[in-house]
């Protein structure tokens, strides 16, 4: 039935754009495997391990103008002793002794002075203009001992910057490490937020095997220097000795004792402890600083106004509710996002005016929409974030994040209905949620066998990817400064601020504003391999973009077909969503005006008449993400043999169909450690300790073999280079030359010392210098000279070679 009525409308309604983008790139083949060009942008979690009386977030705590008036307000009864006794907890119940995003104290007398010299020029408040001296916060960066001892402070994420111009040397030396370090390097290591962000130091191009692995191998590089520069910064700055143990890892979730201090403390406090003062990568980094505090506030707003769409929506029915936290955390989740960009399509913008502006956007604009329908492959397959959900959490204000933000009422009833249906929560047949006073909540679960959820990516759920347009300002109807009268909008329900630059799942990167032409996908939370995952990831994104590419350019994909509607971005984005939360089902109405999804439905078998939701479909998640391979099968051919991606997309089904090959559930494998065969048997909590635990130990341990064991790979084309380039031979011969060895051999006797943690800083220093070296001649590889940097804008966000603070 439903075959023959999506036919019908699909053959009566779709209308082809052909020639409308005619004359525009004629002679130009956008996002094919010769145009592509890629980067990729990493957020790190980091942690310091020490004792409350070493580290300096619990000293910064207990010192705190904040903390003494909380004592006395406390002792005088103007507050209840719980804002009291919720710090002390916080600060005496660590028996692990990690505190997650704590900056680090050492003296100022251990740094060299080129080090010296670049904190200096990094504290001040515009960095191209001296004169105006040194940023207003100054006195957050020094400490003063007893005995008068001055110890710089700093967060870790400026931290591996430190480490990184320390072990690179002298920059007034004849020295290719120096140069391309100062050159550079170490503009790469960034933050906005509150975790460390490093870009790719070098833009790729599409290889044999596409451009998903000079992608993955310049981003194994990347966490590898991470890695030997935290080991080395233990080392050289005297951490360790005087308690403090940096560490960094990837892992999806804002720290769960940083969201139970979020909770005890002010959102003022909060963003003096954790938010970013982006001394690194920006022109004026106190204004950036100002910014990043103003999107904190933004989103804490935006999550209290998620409750009265809640309400608005019939999902709270009464005045009983949880009120979130006035402060969120959010902005300390971690995610990785691929850029590909189009050499072609940047040239020929480039020589154009307005309308070749005009044209950019409307082409951006249909390619987002297109991929849009596509991004449920992705979700627990190639990246996830598992995460268990007690039954006293399931309150709609809390466990829905910011998604009244980004679903239409009508979809968002239908997610919350299936959600809880999929959690168990139900006693004989009737829905039950948790009334709010947690004892009880927690009695009524435990009587009633009441276990939760486990999802594969919380983090899309927890975070404002990207809101819903409008009725009056669609993001992405093709028409010029269409995101910014979004933004207004947006602003005036209190759900964004207009200077924020707005969420999408995918970006467009125009060239005026970037300097190329692409896409940014930032759908991505943690890989499981940082090789296969991330590689199948980035050539499945760049499939995709060619394909909507074409069929633009054709006229077989056009703005009609996917109309500009909240209901119908809702719909589609639904979807997405679903798939983050393990839903198995979702609904899409008869009547929908959402042409290119009819066509599908079409291909997917099981889709049947909602006996819940008349006039809607009823369709399989599962059924669904199948359908969308069998399209790229059977509608882009031509790509398909292009990308070599036969083996890409066998590989996609098998670990949609197999839970244990997807990176979900390799994930919840590994965190569950053999002790359950199902998240479920495990305890919430005890799960998400575990899941924190095992990013922080285990797939730490297990990204850095993986990166050393390439990295030792090719060092035999690093010896073989090093023969055409004095210059190399030179710097190979200080570093391995003292062991009398070959790289390979050097690497091998020395590995264990690294991974065991147990390296000197002369070592480490020499590791870190001789991976720059075997960047530098990546970098070499894809046309990049000694200075030059030109072409490296490409990766900045915002680029450190415009003005600040776009």
């Amino acid at each position: 039935m439903i075959k023959n009525k999506a036919i019908t409308l699909v053959g009566s309604l779709i209308t082809s754009d052909v020639g409308e983008f005619a004359g525009w790139c004629h002679d130009c083949q956008p996002f094919t495997p010769e145009d592509l060009t890629g980067g990729v942008e990493t957020e790190l979690q980091t942690a310091v391990l020490g004792s409350r009386n070493d580290v300096d977030l619990p000293l910064l705590i207990e010192q705190s103008n904040y903390f003494a008036n909380i004592i006395k307000r406390s002792t005088a009864g103007d507050l209840p002793r719980r804002a009291l006794t919720d710090l002390e907890r916080y600060l005496d119940n660590n028996r692990d002794g990690v505190w997650e995003n704590s900056w680090v104290r050492f003296p100022r007398h251990l740094l060299s002075s080129w080090t010296a010299d670049i904190l200096n020029h990094d504290l001040l408040a515009d960095k191209e203009n001296p004169a105006v001296g040194s940023r207003h916060d100054l006195s957050r960066y020094t400490v003063c001992r007893d005995g008068g001892e001055e110890l710089i402070r700093v967060p870790m994420s400026y931290l591996l910057k430190l480490a990184l111009v320390e072990a690179a040397g002298n920059p007034s030396e004849n020295s290719v490490v120096a140069g391309l370090c100062h050159t550079w390097l170490m503009h790469h290591f960034i933050n906005d937020n509150t975790s460390p962000e490093t870009t790719s130091f070098y833009v790729v191009s599409s290889a044999a095997e596409g451009v998903g692995a000079p992608l993955a191998r310049e981003n194994s590089r990347r966490y590898l220097l991470t890695q030997l520069l935290s080991a080395y910064a233990n080392q050289r700055f005297d951490l360790v000795r005087r308690g403090q143990e940096c560490i960094a890892y990837l892992a999806p979730h804002p720290p769960l004792r940083q969201k139970i201090l979020n909770g005890s403390i002010s959102d003022a406090f909060y963003r003096e402890l954790f938010m970013s003062p982006c001394l690194s990568g920006w022109r004026r980094g106190e204004e950036k600083a100002s910014y990043m505090s103003l999107c904190h506030q933004a989103l804490s707003r935006s999550q209290l106004h998620c409750v009265a769409k809640l309400r608005e929506a019939g999902i709270i029915n009464h005045n009983l509710v949880v009120l979130p936290n006035v402060s969120n955390t959010s902005l300390a989740n971690n995610g990785t996002h691929i850029s590909l960009g189009s050499r072609c399509l940047s040239t020929r913008l480039a020589a154009g005016g307005h309308e070749s502006q005009r044209a950019e956007k409307k082409f951006s604009d249909l390619v987002v929409k297109f991929i849009e329908h596509f991004l449920p492959l992705f979700v627990g397959a190639y990246s996830a974030a598992p995460y268990r959900l007690a039954f006293e959490e399931f309150h709609p204000e809390s466990v829905l994040g910011f998604l009244p933000h980004e679903l239409d009422y009508t979809h968002l009833r239908m997610f919350w209905r299936r959600w809880k249906k999929k959690a168990g929560l139900s006693f004989l047949g009737r829905p039950l949620t948790p009334f709010g006073p947690l004892w009880l909540d927690r009695l009524l679960a435990a009587g009633l066998r009441l276990k939760g959820d486990w999802v594969a990516d919380y983090r899309l759920i927890d975070y404002l990817v990207s809101p819903l347009s409008t009725d009056r300002s669609p993001a992405f109807d093709g028409s010029l400064g269409s995101q910014e009268r979004l933004k207004k909008d947006l602003a005036a329900l209190g759900v964004f601020d207009e200077s924020m630059a707005l969420y999408v799942l995918c970006r467009p990167r125009t060239l005026a504003t970037h300097g190329y032409c692409g896409f940014e996908g930032r759908h991505y939370s943690l890989f499981d391999d940082l090789d296969d995952d991330l590689k199948r990831s980035a050539n499945l994104q760049a499939l995709l973009t060619a394909v909507a590419s074409q069929m633009i350019l054709n006229g077989s994909f056009s703005h009609r077909q996917v109309p500009d509607d909240p209901v119908i971005e809702s719909e589609r984005r639904q979807i997405f969503f679903g798939a983050a939360a393990g839903l198995p089902t979702f609904y899409v109405h008869r009547n929908s005006g959402n042409r290119f999804l009819a066509n599908l439905l079409v291909h997917i078998p099981g889709v049947r008449n909602s006996r819940r939701y008349p006039g809607y479909w009823r369709v399989g998640n599962q059924a669904y993400r199948l359908a969308l391979i069998d399209y790229l099968r059977r509608e882009a051919p031509a790509q398909v043999e292009q990308f070599a991606a036969t083996e890409l997309l066998d590989d996609l089904q098998q670990r949609l169909l197999d839970k244990d090959y997807a990176v979900a559930g390799r994930l919840t494998k590994k965190i569950l450690g053999g002790c359950c065969r199902s998240p479920l048997q495990m305890k919430a909590a005890e799960f998400n300790d575990q899941a924190e635990l095992f990013y922080r130990q285990d797939l730490r341990q297990q990204h850095f073999r993986k990166a050393w064991r390439q990295w030792e790979n090719d060092c035999h084309a690093l010896e073989k280079q090093a023969e055409a380039h004095r210059e190399i031979a030179a710097e190979l011969q200080k570093i391995t030359g003292p062991d009398g060895l070959d790289v390979a051999s050097f690497l091998r006797r020395v590995e264990p010392q690294i991974r065991q943690e147990n390296g000197d800083v002369n070592l480490l220093e020499r590791l870190i210098r001789l991976l720059m070296l075997t960047i530098y001649l990546d970098r070499k590889r894809f046309g990049y000279n000694h200075h030059d940097i030109k072409e490296e804008s490409y990766l900045a966000e915002p680029s450190i070679h415009r003005a600040a603070n776009q």
